[in-house]
């Protein structure tokens, strides 16, 4: 009867990790046919006018970080909802498909981080911050509280000279 339990529990963990490691690995994006410019152009005006920043993820499809990096962001309710609150999130594509060099220049190749990296601009499209994404991990993934942390810094709340009489 033990033996029955123990190996049904385990039967459950690994198909709820099989299903969810397919679920990252499988998930797309990030999107090669896209216009980047154009993507971040429609998100600085919507941020102007819920008053948010714009977070840039560049990254591709092809990096296993960068789906990480997104299924936290999405699934992790505090992290999502800090994020929804105060960001207008685009996924900015790197692969071989289509670099998107001209505007990762305009953002001061913020691709010698590595991938994927994080670019935070405010609500006028100026660039505030590149965030190597190296620094939110934790072991082989990334730390919630850490891109809390990150999203906290540089909310616009966290900008506001008001805030700081």
């Amino acid at each position: 009867m033990i033996r029955s339990i123990i190996f049904f529990v385990s039967f459950l963990f690994l198909v709820t990790f099989s299903h969810a490691q397919k679920a990252v690995e499988g998930f797309q994006w990030y999107h090669p046919e896209a216009d980047a410019k154009a993507e971040i152009a429609k998100a600085v005006k919507q941020a102007k006018k819920e008053h948010k920043h714009v977070i840039l993820q560049v990254g591709g499809n092809w990096c296993i970080w960068c789906k990480r990096l997104h299924n936290l962001m999405d699934s992790n309710a505090t992290v999502h909802n800090y994020l929804d609150s105060n960001f207008i999130l685009v996924p900015v594509n790197y692969s071989k498909e289509n670099k998107n060099l001209e505007v990762l220049k305009t953002l001061g190749y913020p691709q010698r981080f590595g991938y994927p990296v994080l670019v935070v601009l405010d609500e006028k499209g100026n660039r505030l911050h590149t965030q190597n994404s190296g620094y939110l991990e934790e072991g082989k993934r990334h730390s919630p509280a850490k891109v809390l942390e990150f999203l906290k810094h540089w909310s616009p709340a966290a900008l506001d000279p008001k805030n700081y009489k």
